[in-house]
């Protein structure tokens, strides 16, 4: 199987984003190759953190002198081993682990983290434009999305910060916070992204069907299709576009792919998207049906189907499912958000 792209580099620090050891040298020399790489990455959309052992406070003073601190997301520095690091990193991100880059000088600990997590990718470091040049590190979609990528996690974990300080109900709180929830048909501009959509989202995705840039637009144009796209916004900031459906039209309706980004699992809006194409679906006379694939991934979704009514109509027992509603019954829209339409 190709392997994924990498949507984070895990950086340790000693002799690899910079010369010497911090703790035992007077001083140590930045890598500027290495500077310049964690910038490329960042515009690529792909992350950055850290893995180091280190006291914290002097370890930070130092990468806000040399202007990298704002770049990392959830670093550790500690002495606990490097494999625990990665693993609260990749947990914190909600990314999957062989999505990850290690790259660390030391052969030890390279060989550490890999003998637990073994789907990681490793790197010494040693040579950064040839790392850079990687197929893994070089996304065939960059979108505007994508650039801000690290901007969106830094808003999040604000959110984050804002949840676990709030006194009340879960309910109380996404009140407080002003959701709103945008679904449009896509545009031309929208295609990049509903692309890398199809191809990073695994959880919350119906059928795992990946589109070229070619045919989504071949749909956009479609008089029988219709191409949802969706964004999520708060007092905290956009979380970007995060949905999208594609569904045939016609005396049924049928829906061919949902998915919706893992990032807003837990604000409530599974349902949202669904409940909007149920709506105009019911109101265009026609049933609804959804195609499915299951995985080991996505049974959040398939929990989503069934708790919006949707029966099978048909399963071949290979885990590829016909799902059918007759839309007498449609799941409310959260109160706590406000739902933004065309």
């Amino acid at each position: 199987m190709k392997k994924k792209e990498i949507k984070c580099v895990i950086w340790d620090l000693d002799n690899t984003v910079w010369n010497g050891i911090l703790t035992e040298d007077k001083e140590v020399i930045l890598r500027e190759e290495v500077k310049k790489a964690i910038i490329e990455l960042d515009g690529r959309g792909i992350l950055n953190s850290i893995s180091s052992k280190n006291n914290f406070d002097d370890t930070l003073k130092k990468l806000e002198q040399f202007g990298l601190s704002k770049y990392f997301l959830y670093p550790e520095i500690n002495w606990n081993s490097k494999s625990s690091s990665v693993n609260k990193i990749v947990k914190n991100l909600n990314i999957g682990m062989d999505t990850i880059l290690f790259v660390d000088d030391s052969e030890f600990e390279r060989n550490e983290v890999q003998s637990v997590y073994p789907e990681v990718m490793i790197d010494d470091g040693s040579d950064i434009d040839t790392l850079l040049s990687h197929e893994r590190l070089n996304p065939k979609i960059i979108t505007i999305d994508a650039k801000k990528r690290r901007q969106m996690y830094l808003e999040s974990i604000e959110r984050k910060n804002n949840e676990d300080n709030f006194i009340g109900t879960n309910e109380e709180f996404l009140k407080s916070i002003d959701m709103r929830f945008s679904i449009c048909e896509a545009t031309k501009e929208d295609l990049i992204r509903v692309q890398e959509l199809t191809i990073r989202t695994h959880q919350l995705n119906s059928t795992g069907v990946t589109y070229s840039f070619d045919e989504l637009d071949e749909f956009m144009k479609s008089k029988n299709h219709k191409l949802y796209i969706c964004e999520l916004a708060d007092k905290f900031g956009s979380y970007g576009k995060i949905g999208i459906a594609l569904v045939e039209t016609g005396k049924e309706w049928h829906l061919k792919l949902l998915l919706m980004s893992c990032r807003v699992m837990n604000r409530g809006v599974g349902t949202v998207l669904l409940s909007y194409i149920m709506t105009n679906a019911k109101k265009n006379g026609a049933i609804l049906l959804a195609d499915f694939k299951q995985t080991e991934r996505n049974k959040v979704m398939y929990v989503s189907y069934k708790f919006s009514n949707f029966k099978e109509r048909s399963n071949d027992g290979n885990g590829n499912i016909l799902f059918e509603n007759d839309l007498s019954i449609i799941p409310k829209i959260p109160k706590y958000i406000t739902l933004i339409t065309d």
